[in-house]
């Protein structure tokens, strides 16, 4: 029998697997080769001696005592597949030790938000960010704690009838102040003029912006409470479980079910009559001359530190509304910069124009970094001044600032 194999692999090689390899035929002869040493070894197995044949079934069996030998190593060698959460975990503590600038404390959502981050440098910047914001809050506790000692100190020093007296007298003014706040912004919700927040800017925001956004509108409500004649805050286009109402319930825990505030899922074109309305914008080109008590203005709920210009504006010109914009430039002499402004700034702005109807008071909110003074004397002067201040500040000679001024103001201006 095995002379028979050799010379069936002898005739194979010299004969038909030369041409097989001049006509691309080499790997499908290797398995006929093989059937046919097999064939031919099983026809002498069987006309061999019986103890000589195959046992198939002990053949399968065997076969059946290896995979699963095979598959209990596998189980056995692969290790647990950690979840997602566990891993970020686990990267946070890597470079925490490797004395990167990571939170102590961080929360599943957060790690989330972590994990979505699209690059290693965002994912840098937003631990960065939790962990400035965690030092932040420590100090915050930490002072808060040290003011509870210094309350408990005093206290305790303060054993005599007089000071627990006005102590008490303090407290029944604030209880009886928040009762008084709360009184006027209940009047306000029945005959108050509405202030409508446009709350649809969420998908233009990143977190934080919304996080800051929230912020100022919490800000701005306060404000809005202790005001003598407050408005009639409405939170339109407003959706349960976005990322606005996630930061509402941050802030105000239990007590964001008792504000006193109007809060629909309804666009504000549903709720008031569009001839009423009044956007608010820096990008509108009408300027805003004075307060109108009659009509209802509307203030996007949107902080972007980069400025979108314009976003506003599209969305009311879509919305066929009639929009207006602060007159800074009338009444300010500007510095170079966008004229945004904080949305707790706009409150502040807009409830002095509603008592006072003064410009100049209600504009002294406005933060002094972005203006050089009011406007007390014709724009045209005050814009030469303004030249020869930015001509002092490149560092040019005197000079030539003093021909400039020469140039700009007459003898008869200066002496006047």
């Amino acid at each position: 029998m095995q002379s028979a194999n050799v010379l069936l692999k002898k005739i194979l090689r010299s004969s038909v697997l030369p041409f097989a390899a001049q006509h691309g035929m080499k790997k499908d002869l290797f398995p006929l080769s093989r059937t046919l040493s097999l064939s031919l070894c099983l026809k002498q197995d069987n006309s061999g001696s019986p103890s000589e044949r195959l046992d198939l079934d002990a053949w399968k069996k065997v076969m059946k005592s290896g995979l699963q030998e095979e598959d209990r190593c596998e189980t056995v060698s692969e290790p647990k597949e950690l979840s997602t959460l566990a891993a970020a975990r686990e990267i946070l503590e890597m470079w925490r030790l490797a004395g990167r600038s990571v939170p102590e404390d961080i929360s599943e959502e957060q790690l989330k938000t972590f994990m979505e981050c699209p690059s290693k440098s965002a994912k840098k910047k937003y631990l960065k960010y939790l962990h400035i914001k965690e030092l932040y809050k420590k100090n915050d506790k930490r002072k808060m704690d040290e003011k509870r000692e210094r309350r408990l100190e005093t206290q305790k020093q303060a054993s005599e009838t007089d000071v627990t007296k006005r102590s008490s007298f303090i407290c029944l003014w604030a209880s009886s102040m928040d009762k008084a706040y709360n009184w006027r912004v209940a009047q306000s919700m029945i005959f108050g003029q509405p202030l409508v927040f446009d709350m649809s800017y969420e998908k233009d925001m990143s977190i934080r912006e919304v996080a800051n956004t929230v912020r100022q509108i919490v800000l701005s409500e306060g404000c809005n409470r202790r005001s003598v004649d407050p408005f009639h805050i409405h939170f339109c286009n407003f959706k349960d479980d976005s990322l606005y109402h996630k930061e509402f319930m941050k802030h105000y825990r239990e007590a964001w079910g008792k504000l006193l505030i109007t809060v629909t899922d309804q666009c504000y074109t549903d709720v008031f009559p569009k001839d009423k309305l009044i956007y608010l914008t820096a990008d509108s080109p009408k300027v805003m001359k004075t307060f109108d008590h009659d009509k209802i203005y509307i203030v996007g709920s949107m902080v972007d530190r980069s400025i979108k210009t314009g976003v506003s504006l599209a969305r009311a010109k879509r919305l066929g509304l009639e929009t207006a914009a602060l007159p800074l430039e009338k009444y300010l002499l500007w510095n170079s910069g966008a004229k945004n402004l904080t949305l707790d700034q706009m409150m502040h702005i807009l409830l002095t124009l509603k008592d006072t109807g003064d410009w100049k008071k209600a504009l002294e909110f406005v933060p002094k970094r972005k203006y050089c003074g009011f406007v007390n004397r014709p724009v045209h002067e005050l814009k030469r001044t303004l030249n020869l201040i930015n001509t002092l500040k490149v560092g040019k000679r005197q000079e030539e600032v003093r021909k400039q001024f020469a140039k700009n103001y007459p003898k008869k201006l200066t002496q006047k």
